[in-house]
């Protein structure tokens, strides 16, 4: 869209349209642009399965121009089950996405609960129920001296065995600290040593540890915790809770599944394919396709694609660009004619004469035809309700003034200054 727009704009400026007028035309035809993109969109918020239903349309128009387009039903019911989820919070920390190689993509499964890419340690339970859960951002290593050039020197072995007891003396000591708080599960984004993991499993806490920076975060906003780093206060910190903690296997591999968790928006989808190249391409899709369900969610707007909204908001511009008398009148009509590119490139795209569908399209709104869209399965002009081709009003409203934006910016440039480039010498002089 900003490209057009500086397309169209190159054009009036070289026959010495002043780059100030453009961009006041650019910003009349904007307004009565969104005006009408708002005027046509569609609520069904009032109805749960309609809306739904609409949620679905966009997620699948979302993903029919990416990889997962030949399952794109099955992922859009993952990609809305996991975003209603929510319960209208904008927070998508509580959806994880796991990647796991292996099985086909239609394998790929949305688990209602949060799943932790990491393994219960040794000799601890592999099962609670109702748990108490600390969660923490500690060292459990022994301490080390970080002091640059310091050096401790001993002359015996009995005083090596002394240093190494007062280190577990002082370990034994935090872990009493953390026991003080009474979990059932302690989770470190740090490593733990051996010591002070027996210490804890002797005491029957699961203990898992390594769970990451991203881990930790999203776990403390599922489980309603605090991360800890000091453990002197146990009545100021809130413990973390859910209704089961369990190990699950996923293909060859142990994962940590956290069941009704205290924030129960939360929810996994764990993406199946033949390698990661694929399962990468996977993940972008799914996470733009939640991306725009949360802003529908949010904003309960919808409105037709396949060029509609485009086509619907270049006519409106051309009407209003036959009522300006001034330089800006021209500014506007460029702005239209940038507007009707986006179609004629959706067409270009698919392979179909462009020129004769983008005026059919043109001439059925004009016709009061408000649903005419460009159907790119048959390469004509069909109805977009029909075919369930829908898109987020907010994304598009977003584009669209990103878009001026974008173009008003560079408009403004008068000219570009560039610095030389510095001078390599020849390495090969020095060596004469």
């Amino acid at each position: 869209m900003a490209g057009e727009l500086l397309r169209q704009a190159e054009k009036l400026v070289l026959i010495k349209i002043h780059p100030q007028t453009i961009i006041e035309g650019f910003r009349m035809a904007r307004e009565v642009a969104r005006k009408k993109l708002n005027d046509i969109a569609f609520d069904n918020s009032e109805d749960d399965d309609r809306f739904k239903q609409d949620l679905m349309n966009i997620a699948m128009t979302t993903l029919s121009s990416k990889l997962l387009f030949n399952d794109k039903e099955h992922f859009a019911r993952l990609a809305v089950d996991a975003v209603l989820r929510l319960r209208g919070s904008s927070n998508l920390d509580y959806i994880k996405i796991i990647k796991k190689p292996g099985g086909s993509l239609k394998d790929s499964f949305l688990d209602e609960g949060f799943i932790l890419e990491k393994s219960i340690s040794v000799g601890c339970p592999r099962h609670k129920e109702n748990p108490k859960i600390l969660l923490a951002n500690t060292p459990m290593d022994y301490d080390k001296i970080k002091i640059m050039g310091s050096k401790v020197k001993v002359s015996s072995m009995d005083q090596v065995a002394e240093i190494e007891a007062a280190e577990k003396a002082k370990m034994k000591g935090k872990v009493d600290k953390i026991l003080a708080h009474n979990p059932d599960v302690f989770i470190n984004r740090q490593l733990i040593y051996n010591y002070p993991e027996q210490l804890m499993a002797e005491k029957g806490v699961m203990v898992i540890e390594h769970a990451d920076f991203d881990g930790t975060e999203r776990l403390a906003a599922v489980l309603g915790a605090d991360i800890v780093s000091t453990f002197d206060t146990p009545d100021q910190v809130k413990l973390g809770s859910c209704s089961l903690i369990e190990e699950i296997m996923i293909g060859e591999d142990k994962f940590i599944k956290f069941s009704g968790c205290a924030a129960n928006e939360a929810s996994t989808i764990v993406l199946r394919g033949s390698g990661l190249h694929v399962l990468d391409e996977a993940e972008r899709s799914m996470h733009d396709a939640i991306c725009v369900l949360s802003q529908t969610i949010a904003n309960k707007q919808a409105i037709y694609g396949g060029g509609n909204a485009e086509m619907s908001m270049a006519i409106e511009v051309e009407e209003l660009a036959k009522t300006v008398k001034t330089k800006e009148g021209l500014a506007i009509e460029a702005f239209a004619k940038a507007l009707r590119e986006l179609p004629t490139i959706i067409a270009d795209n698919g392979g179909f004469d462009s020129i004769s569908l983008v005026q059919t399209l043109r001439s059925e709104l004009h016709g009061g035809r408000t649903t005419a869209g460009l159907d790119m399965k048959r390469g004509t002009v069909g109805d977009m309700k029909e075919l369930k081709v829908t898109e987020c009003l907010k994304v598009k409203e977003q584009a669209l003034l990103s878009a001026c934006e974008a173009a008003e910016m560079i408009l403004r440039v008068d000219h570009i200054l560039t610095c030389a480039p510095r001078k390599r010498e020849d390495p090969r002089s020095q060596l004469h």
